[in-house]
This record gives C-alpha cells, sequence and structure tokens, in this order.
C-alpha cells in the first residue's frame, strides 16, 4: 500500500476567524470537564425569493458564564445555502466578535449553523492557567428554539422563541484532545480534530464614494497567517492568482519548511467566503 494522503478544509464566511487578546486564562486541566456558555439573543433575516442572489444573515450573541462580557456572532451565506457550502459540502464558519465590555476569557471564538435542522455549533480558543504557555481548544453544540414568519415579500424571519434563561438558551463546550506532541507521526493527523485560527488578516481595496463596485476593481486579495491547532503548524498565506471570475487562489507557505504538508486557498470577495485546504503526504517525511 501506498503512504497514505490527508485532506481536511476549513469554510469561513463573513468576518474573519480573527485571534484577539484574552485578559484572563481558563483552566485546561482535566478536572475542567466543560464551559457553560448562555444564549442571549438570536436572529435570521431571510431574503424575498424575488431577489436574486440575495444573502440570509444570521446574528446570534452569546455569554460566557461567569462573565461580564459577551460575544456577536454574524454570518451571511446565499440562503438556499443553509449554512453549507454548495462545492464541497463543508459547513461555514463565522467569526464572534467580542464587545469589549469586560474581560475575555478567550483567545478566538467561532460558530457555524446549520440552518436546516437550526443546529448552531461553536468552538473557542483560550490560554490554560494551569498549564502556562499552552492553549486549548473547546468545542459544542446545541438546537436554536426560534419562532419564524414570513413577511409580505415571503422572505422569513425568525427569534428567539423565548429569552428566558434556561436549559434550552445554554450551551457547554468541551475542551479537545490535546493538540499533537513534536515530533508525530504524520498520520496521526487523521485522527484528530482538525481546527485552524486565522491571524492578522490584512485585505486592500479600492471603493468610489456613492459608487460601491462589487467586485471592486482595486483588491489586493488577502493576506494572513494560519495557525493549524491540532498539528501546530503555522503557515504564511498570501494571494496569488485571480481568476477570470474575481476570485483568489493563494498559497500558504509553513514556516518550519515540512515537506509532509502543504496548504492554499481560495477566497471569493462577491461572497465573502474563505476556504482554506490543508494536504498531508506522509511518505514525504
Amino acid at each position: 500500500m501506498g503512504a497514505p494522503s490527508i485532506l481536511f478544509r476549513l469554510v469561513v464566511g463573513g468576518a474573519m476567524l480573527f485571534s484577539h487578546l484574552a485578559s484572563a486564562d481558563r483552566a485546561c486541566s482535566s478536572n475542567a470537564s466543560s464551559y457553560l456558555w448562555r444564549v442571549s439573543d438570536a436572529r435570521f433575516d431571510g431574503v424575498a425569493p424575488s431577489v436574486r442572489d440575495g444573502k440570509a444573515v444570521v446574528a446570534v450573541s452569546i455569554i460566557p458564564n461567569g462573565t461580564n462580557t459577551f460575544f456577536e456572532c454574524v454570518a451571511e451565506w446565499p440562503e438556499p445555502w443553509a449554512g453549507w457550502s454548495p462545492t464541497n459540502e463543508d459547513i461555514i464558519w463565522g467569526d464572534c466578535i467580542w464587545s469589549g465590555a469586560g474581560p475575555t476569557l478567550d483567545t478566538a471564538v467561532a460558530f457555524a449553523l446549520d440552518w436546516k435542522t437550526r443546529t448552531m455549533y461553536l468552538s473557542h480558543t483560550f490560554s490554560c492557567s494551569d498549564k502556562k504557555g499552552s492553549s486549548a481548544l473547546a468545542t459544542g453544540s446545541f438546537k436554536l428554539d426560534l419562532a419564524c414568519e414570513n413577511d409580505d415579500d415571503e422572505s422569513v424571519h425568525c427569534t428567539l422563541k423565548t429569552k428566558t434563561t434556561g436549559p434550552s438558551l445554554q450551551v457547554q463546550t468541551v475542551p479537545g484532545v490535546p493538540s499533537l506532541p513534536a515530533g508525530a507521526p504524520c498520520e496521526d493527523n487523521a485522527r484528530v480534530y482538525q481546527s485552524w485560527q486565522l491571524e492578522n488578516w490584512r485585505r486592500q481595496y479600492q471603493l468610489t464614494p456613492g459608487d460601491p463596485v462589487t467586485p471592486p476593481p482595486m483588491d489586493s486579495g488577502p493576506s494572513f497567517k494560519l495557525r493549524n491547532l491540532a498539528s501546530g503548524d503555522a503557515f504564511e498565506c498570501v494571494p496569488g492568482n485571480k481568476t477570470e471570475d474575481n476570485v483568489f487562489d493563494g498559497l500558504c507557505t509553513q514556516a518550519a519548511a515540512a515537506a509532509s504538508t502543504r496548504a492554499s486557498f481560495r477566497f471569493d470577495p462577491m461572497l465573502d467566503i474563505l476556504v482554506v485546504t490543508q494536504h498531508w503526504e506522509c511518505g514525504a517525511e
């Protein structure tokens, strides 16, 4: 048998997944079995069927239990997609923006929504108070209990059925498996939960006041740092060729220059969707 080949993808929509500075740490020991979050508000706004290429917008406000801060999770995608990429069946992740009010325990928070099942997925990274210099990832999911109605133009609009705090408005996230140790076999990547964090997102484009053009004629495309939380792989990603459809195809260079893994991305400025792909050729070690 030949050497195994491993492929994973990350699809990001709307605001990019930035990391931000946490002012406190979470305990990451085995005693910290879960972390509790509360949902304070949620809304879904669809588009009228007559609107061509219209995007649905979902917004959810979440509060880390025991803190005085909150995060706003907002994403948009073409309504028929229902939160999933139509090309490769990957769910679309979006950023949860820290409000800046009160201290935060997390360095990055992200979410995804399977609209057909009303299932929201939540992930967050944080520094470990009981293991200095290390960080961890926790994930969880829950059902959004929404009341929906159709507008006169047949667009769908949904809000929470109740805003009274209870089990239906709470979600517990569970710490994931620790990152792979340095020198771990390449094949081990197929046996751990893969997640990535985007940092230092940069993109420059020019718009004419009063005459917005989509896509903008002057667009540098995105550059960013990509960090694999499972393996520790770090990449510098820069825009490459721009296709006739105004989509940017870019390559990501690994800092450690390992021969066994490579990454690339595709960014669609019309949809504001970023697709990141990481591939391992384990026989190249």
